[in-house]
């Protein structure tokens, strides 16, 4: 920059259109960039203390800042100073002082300035109410008056411009050799400042910012530096890297080709080129894992992509995607992040922050993540979707809770079945709305229906303990050993008291099934009365009775003499109040003394029939 603008805050507007305007004009002073600035009596609305204090050198009297400087003095009846000054001389305070100025419609056109020595230069303007106009890109200064120049000053010559351009690269590369990346940033922008049409100082630069990782200006440094001079091999090898560092790996491989071209045994050029047709091919392999659903494969491509191209977003974006869909939200959500940190108004990245939330059932908040997406790109078409998938999928959750609370178990049950369908891969979603469904089931009396929902939910999510609860109904279907297990991994998962009290029902009603059930030998309900189990007994003990049998085969009479005891066991522990109350409770009725393969069936059933006489079969 080849003049330093400073506000003194005290006197001075930093904001005004007169501030921001001179400070951009003296920003881009000595850039050689073409462009009109228009001026607009809006952009000056008041009187302001500027301050201007050289850094290196001054612009020359003929550039479009002191001329606008000049133009602006005439329109304010001359009351309008510029005092360039060294600022190691205490020759006094440099000011610029402007009032109200009428207004200027002409457009200044920015042109490459030539550089003064540090000095004083005065310009004192007329009354002349036509602006600068421009010839061949110059302003014209017919219409003002000539500026008077001190004597000392003396015009820098080429040879001085390129030595000091040359000085200032060989301290960004003494930098540079040191690691100290932004300092030679610095100094290789000081030579391209003074040297704007040096391809080597741009490619120098570019070098830089690549070590900085800011890979997207050091792109067009590069790009700046092969315009000036198309054979600059390292500007070109330089722009490669760049384009493959963000991803665009078919530029990259057109920027190493010309390298060959120019230099075809550039082993650089030659390894970097298989670099980039890697990620092509990876490129490739990724695009045809997504549309077979095989994300880890695009995972893994992704991976091995970014090994080379660790600046590209789109990459990024595709393995935080599918990171999300294998359910593996905390890494995709920190992906994500690390890109909006960057750049905040990514809607790729929003996007598939919203889509993590969108699976883990904060459906609100992703919400708001897809709509602000599409504020950021209207087109795109998965934020879109999602949204929509999003906002369906939580009304109809909503309308299945409403018809179960109001008792209408049949519309419940349909209406969480179409909100399965919406979307397949919201995974805890879904195995919330099978979990539901089986609630729904079990009021139905569906109970293998419920029993099977329960199971998916749980294939979704290993976690929710809610649907391993409910898959409780095991029991009641005499699936006691499944029973314990999901009791098990719940007390492992959450040990509290209650799901301890659980699995210890649970294990005890196993234990339980795995011994004789008497109620199931006579045929009764377990909540059977005394007289109800006479009657049962009295049924099986005739229907097995061994004389019965007595004229069937050997095999026959085993068999039926093996359950005519079983009847007579539980009947003696059904009839006896105690021994019902103990095998109630799972209690082995050994541990009592009571062997029951010591009893007689026969005694049982003479007693019960009222001794040797009381019944006979013919």
């Amino acid at each position: 920059m080849a003049i330093e603008v400073l506000f003194n805050s005290k006197v001075c507007n930093r904001k005004s259109g007169l501030a921001l305007w001179l400070g951009h004009l003296a920003g881009q002073e000595d850039k050689g960039i073409d462009e009109r600035v228009p001026v607009h009596h809006r952009h000056l609305p008041q009187t302001h203390l500027l301050v201007f204090r050289p850094v290196l050198r001054i612009v020359s009297i003929n550039s479009p800042l002191v001329q606008l400087v000049q133009f602006i003095a005439q329109h304010d009846d001359g009351l309008f100073a510029v005092d360039a000054v060294d600022e190691h001389k205490p020759i006094g305070k440099s000011v610029v002082m402007a009032r109200k100025l009428h207004s200027i419609t002409e457009s200044t056109r920015i042109v490459e300035a030539h550089l003064l020595p540090c000095a004083t230069v005065s310009l004192n303007g007329t009354n002349s109410k036509t602006p600068p106009t421009l010839i061949d890109g110059k302003m014209a200064t017919e219409n003002c008056d000539a500026v008077n120049m001190d004597p000392d000053i003396e015009l820098l010559s080429d040879e001085e411009i390129e030595r000091d351009a040359e000085a200032f690269k060989e301290q960004g590369n003494a930098f540079y050799i040191k690691k100290d990346y932004t300092e030679a940033f610095n100094y290789y922008t000081k030579a391209i400042d003074m040297s704007p049409k040096n391809a080597s100082y741009y490619g120098n630069r570019a070098a830089t910012l690549m070590m900085l990782c800011r890979y997207r200006e050091a792109l067009e440094d590069s790009q700046q530096a092969v315009r000036l001079d198309n054979s600059f091999m390292k500007g070109h090898l330089r722009e490669g890297k760049c384009h493959l560092s963000l991803g665009n790996a078919m530029a990259a491989s057109r920027c190493f080709q010309k390298v060959l071209e120019l230099e075809p045994d550039n082993s650089q050029a030659q390894q970097e080129l298989k670099n980039a047709e890697s990620i092509l091919e990876y490129e490739r392999m990724a695009e045809i894992g997504f549309e077979k659903r095989d994300f880890r494969m695009v995972v893994f491509c992704m991976d091995r992509a970014l090994e080379g191209a660790s600046a590209c977003h789109k990459f990024k974006i595709l393995k935080a995607e599918c990171l999300a869909l294998l359910g593996r939200y905390p890494e995709a959500q920190s992906v994500a992040s690390d890109i909006l940190r960057i750049d905040s108004t990514n809607a790729d990245a929003l996007y598939v922050r919203g889509l993590c939330l969108y699976y883990e059932d904060c459906i609100d908040k992703a919400v708001q993540f897809f709509v602000q997406a599409l504020r950021m790109a209207p087109d795109h078409d998965k934020a879109r979707l999602a949204c929509r998938n999003a906002k369906a999928l939580k009304a109809k959750k909503e309308e299945g809770n409403k018809a179960f609370k109001e008792g209408n178990f049949e519309a419940a049950y349909d209406l969480y079945s179409e909100a399965l369908t919406i979307d397949p891969n919201n995974i805890k979603t879904n195995a919330k709305l099978y979990c539901n469904r089986a609630t729904v089931g079990s009021k139905l009396k569906k109970l293998d229906q419920a029993i099977e929902d329960c199971t998916k939910a749980i294939k979704l999510d290993e976690t929710y303990i809610k649907a391993y609860l409910r898959r409780a109904h095991y029991m009641d279907t005499e699936q006691y050993e499944e029973g314990v297990r999901d009791y098990e991994k719940v007390y492992q998962t959450e040990k509290t008291k209650e799901h301890k009290h659980l699995l210890k029902t649970a294990q005890l009603e196993l234990k339980k099934s795995k011994r004789k059930d008497y109620y199931k030998i006579l045929g009764v309900d377990k909540n059977a009365t005394e007289e109800e189990i006479k009657k049962a007994y009295r049924k099986r003990a005739l229907l097995h009775h061994p004389d019965r049998h007595s004229s069937a085969s050997t095999e026959v009479q085993k068999e039926e003499e093996k359950k005519f005891k079983e009847v007579g066991e539980a009947f003696s522990v059904l009839s006896d109040t105690k021994k019902k109350a103990r095998y109630d409770s799972g209690q082995d009725l050994e541990d009592d003394g009571m062997n029951m393969g010591d009893f007689d069936a026969n005694n049982i059933f003479k007693a019960f029939f009222g001794g040797p006489g009381g019944f006979s079969f013919e």
